[in-house]
């Protein structure tokens, strides 16, 4: 038995594990700090917060903020537990100062950025956003423009550090905890191997061997809406769950594939037997562009006395076919390039950015080509932008026009790309020189952050309560031009054009607009010249439509692949799908559904129901039965061909032959 004097020398004061446990509180604290200020700046996100659900966050966050901490501080409790006395020396003091300072400033950062970039994406950054600005050969601008537009999150970035500087100098610890130094180094071999159990059970978020480690799906748990998910994370813990994450998989709803065909298939085997029509068609993409700002899909706003901000765009969708359900699949622009293009939708990770991003798909590109199409893409940012080249490159365009091919830098926004006024008269002088048929796709950029103009229309567009209203007005302006520029050419007549947008806005006005609903809400329309279109329709229709209602307006006679319906044709019911904070939602009918991919979490009526308040989930279990259903399936169709490769028509017939 050891000898009382051996302890008789313990040390309290100046305890280095009282001084790592305040430390690691330290930074908890102003993660949650930092939560408070996610929320506050955020405020029209999270309308009608009671402070006791705001507990339940902010209490449910601190699973995340542990972990989060815990990750990020490994070297910094490595150094701090290392049972050495090389531990009290000044300049090891000085090392641990730097990699807790340095680290955790840094983790801040992260989390203070999502402050802004969450209002664009309505989610926590993960780690497909290296993936995303990748390319960018701009970003030093983009970030200037950022940190001097959105100069209180850098301050509120700068006073959490001061805190924590401030704070941790206070924090102190001295000289081993046992004066004797066999005592102190067998109660530091302890104290590691203690430390290491309570790091691996903090950071996997439980204890249990059970328990699998935490991951973005589990903040769910403590959250009631979908957009509360990302006030619950914080954006180092979302960036590391997903650095190495494979997050399609297959998926098992349906044992049968037979049954799981006859709930949704997407392999479309057309039966037409019109002779093709060769005719032209046109896809605009418009940067940010929400169903809001438009003002004829806006009749019942300030009652009927909402204009909106696209005079023209109203006109054209008088002589349309448009939709007053129309949605997005996604939530960034590189989410609509393969839904718009490819009818293949983004599930967490964009499909461009996921890890079957190289699958062999098809597209509006590939299968037009096999009707002797010639197929170009263009944008007028730098070349390489967003990865859109080598998507382009990849769904089978012809030629890709950019910034490089524009060959006018005078005409360069010094941001994002070229003015959309100019860039897309060259797109309509492009197109008169290409032998016919053609397809083509021009992606607008002009109504982007920071939502400049160019030099001598700052006073011809006013704009509205947000900066974005004026860039939305120079845009539809810059259609006007490019329409009356384009009937003047030969081509024109023989032409569908589909208008839609790649996303909805971040900038939210009207309020009936910030909801699940809200965030996909954007316009799809098509015009055909000559032809009196009808305007708008009670229907529902999103962005992975474009591609097999085209197909079927041309009478393509070949079998292709498509998660999306032929709006004029398919007799199957119209929907439409995306994916927000962990959720799936499927609309159809009146009816918005929402499940996590295990459970059902909600039922509204989204039509009557503007601001989603009434969930409807335990008064409708048919209704409930019958949207689960639909959506298992269509997730298991779109997790499972991803897996196997199987975007592609012949891919299935190969599948089928195979069995």
């Amino acid at each position: 038995m050891l000898n009382k004097k051996y302890f008789s020398g313990l040390r309290w004061k100046g305890n280095v594990y009282v001084a790592l446990v305040l430390s690691l509180l330290l930074v908890m604290a102003l993660y949650t700090v930092g939560r408070l200020g996610f929320y506050f700046f955020n405020l029209s996100f999270f309308p009608e917060m009671a402070w006791s659900r705001m507990a339940t966050i902010l209490l449910g966050g601190l699973r995340f903020d542990l972990s989060a901490t815990l990750y990020s501080n490994s070297l910094f409790i490595l150094l701090m537990i290392l049972p050495l006395s090389v531990r009290f020396k000044a300049w090891y003091k000085k090392i641990i100062y730097w990699v807790f300072m340095v680290v955790n400033a840094f983790a801040f950062a992260l989390n203070t950025a999502d402050i802004v970039y969450y209002r664009f994406t309505l989610r926590r950054t993960t780690v497909s956003v290296i993936s995303q600005f990748k390319n960018e050969d701009n970003l030093g601008r983009l970030l200037f423009h950022f940190l001097w537009d959105y100069w209180y999150a850098l301050l509120f970035w700068i006073l959490t550090v001061m805190l924590l500087y401030f704070i941790y100098r206070k924090i102190k610890f001295s000289g081993p905890q046992f004066t004797d130094s066999i005592v102190s180094f067998c109660f530091g071999i302890a104290a590691l191997l203690l430390s290491v159990y309570l790091f691996v059970g903090g950071a996997r978020g439980g204890f249990r061997s059970s328990t699998r480690p935490i991951t973005l799906s589990n903040a769910a748990a403590y959250a009631e809406t979908p957009n509360q998910i990302g006030l619950v994370l914080n954006t180092p813990f979302a960036l590391m769950r997903t650095a190495s994450a494979n997050v399609i998989k297959k998926v098992n709803y349906f044992s049968s594939e037979s049954d799981l065909n006859t709930v949704f298939n997407p392999l479309r085997t057309p039966s037409d037997t019109c002779a093709f029509k060769s005719q032209n068609v046109v896809i605009l993409i418009l940067e940010s562009f929400s169903k809001e700002f438009v003002g004829a899909y806006n009749g019942d706003l300030q009652n009927g006395h909402y204009k909106g901000y696209t005079p023209f765009l109203d006109s054209l969708i008088t002589v349309s076919q448009a939709f007053q359900y129309s949605l997005a699949n996604g939530r960034k622009s590189i989410d609509a390039m393969p839904s718009v293009i490819c009818s293949i939708p983004s599930i967490e990770v964009p499909y461009i950015l996921s890890h079957y991003s190289g699958n062999k798909i098809n597209s509006l590109a590939s299968l037009l080509k096999k009707k002797n199409y010639y197929t170009a893409f263009f944008h007028g940012a730098p070349n390489g932008s967003m990865g859109f080249d080598a998507f382009a490159n990849l769904s089978g365009f012809d030629h890709y026009y950019g910034k490089t091919e524009y060959n006018k830098d005078a005409d360069f926004d010094g941001t994002w790309g070229i003015w959309d006024e100019p860039f897309l008269q060259f797109f309509a002088k492009k197109m008169d020189s290409f032998q016919q048929p053609f397809f083509t796709t021009l992606f607008t950029v002009s109504s982007h952050h920071p939502y400049n103009l160019p030099e001598g229309f700052e006073k011809k567009f006013k704009g509205g309560p947000k900066l974005v209203h004026r860039t939305i007005e120079y845009t539809d302006y810059a259609l006007r031009r490019f329409f009356n520029t384009a009937k003047t050419m030969p081509w024109f007549s023989n032409t569908i054009f589909v208008i839609t947008a790649d996303h909805a806005s971040a900038e939210i006005q009207v309020p009936e607009y910030n909801s699940a609903w809200g965030y996909f809400s954007i316009p799809i329309f098509f015009f055909r010249p000559g032809e009196n279109g009808g305007g708008l329709r009670e229907e529902i229709i999103q962005q992975i439509d474009i591609m097999p209602t085209l197909l079927g307006s041309l009478h393509f006679d070949k079998p292709y692949v498509a998660f999306g319906r032929d709006i004029f044709h398919d007799i199957r019911r119209p929907f439409a799908f995306n994916y927000l904070n962990s959720t799936f939602q499927i609309f159809r009918g009146n009816y918005l559904f929402q499940f996590d991919g295990a459970k059902p979490t909600a039922l509204f009526d989204f039509k009557k129901d503007k601001f989603l308040k009434t969930n409807l989930l335990d008064q409708l279990p048919d209704t409930v039965q019958n949207l689960e259903l639909s959506l298992k399936a269509f997730i298991q169709q779109y997790n499972n061909r991803m897996v196997d490769n199987n975007l592609t028509a012949e891919g299935s017939l190969l599948k089928n032959l195979k069995k």
